[in-house]
């Protein structure tokens, strides 16, 4: 698990210069204007919402005395939530509406990485592609929730918090290497297929998906570079892993 996180976040050693020469920056256009409106949305919608979370959180307190304190504490709770439920569905936002323009990034990747340009895979169309995005980020997002509310919670209680909260960043980190592999895999799998891959090379999407949460941490450039590079490393080592797996089939068949 840890050698493969290790090799997930290694993947992004030159991703730059990999857009760069495949001429790239271009596809990503579309992307970057939809990760830029979703972001400024739920980061409005964080802004107006916190206060009232809190506030809301304040009335299980039934006592007078100290509610000035569990207010407070109300109030950053609601601001934590907030923060994290926004991370979540931006980047399930993004990374479905971006599936038809990813898809192709990579498989010319894809191409640069075999030198086949007639490939055996599937074709799927700008709509199939987008419905495929919504359907994974969509069935990623529940899981996510799922996981991550009662970890919001236990992250409250002394020392187990702490390990709570490191465990949110990891699943979080793994949904979002989970999308940014599945550009590659929509071309190779089928949804549940998909799924399986994933599972199997769980160390490897969060790796990928530590560095996109990290990258999500740098104001506004962060959420303008974050989808090109997650989706250039993500790609690389799909690619490798797929071939790899093609090639122990081969050996089995022979």
């Amino acid at each position: 698990m840890i050698k493969n996180i290790i090799k997930g976040i290694k993947a992004y050693t030159g991703a730059f210069s990999l857009i760069s020469k495949l001429k790239l920056w271009k596809f990503f256009l579309v992307p970057v204007i939809i990760s830029i409106i979703t972001a400024t949305i739920i980061g409005l919608t964080a802004y107006s919402l916190s206060d009232n979370i809190g506030r809301f959180i304040a009335k299980i307190w039934p006592w007078e005395k100290g509610i000035e304190t569990f207010t407070s504490i109300s109030s950053f709770l609601g601001a934590a939530i907030i923060i994290i439920l926004g991370f979540i569905l931006y980047k399930h936002i993004v990374m479905a509406l971006s599936a038809p323009f990813m898809s192709p990034v990579s498989e010319k990747i894809e191409t640069h990485l075999t030198g086949k340009h007639k490939h055996e895979h599937r074709i799927t169309s700008f709509k199939e592609q987008l419905w495929r995005g919504i359907r994974i980020n969509v069935r990623n997002l529940l899981k996510e929730i799922l996981f991550t509310i009662p970890l919001i919670l236990i992250s409250f209680i002394p020392v187990i918090g702490f390990v709570s909260t490191i465990l949110i960043f990891l699943v979080q980190a793994f949904y979002a290497g989970f999308g940014n592999i599945d550009y590659t895999l929509e071309r190779h799998f089928k949804y549940n297929e998909s799924i399986a891959f994933v599972r199997k090379n769980r160390g490897f999407a969060i790796g990928n998906g530590i560095v996109f949460m990290l990258f999500l941490l740098i104001p506004f450039i962060g959420i303008i570079i974050v989808l090109p590079l997650s989706v250039i490393a993500a790609t690389t080592q799909t690619v490798e892993r797929i071939r790899n797996e093609n090639e122990l089939i081969k050996a089995d068949n022979a």
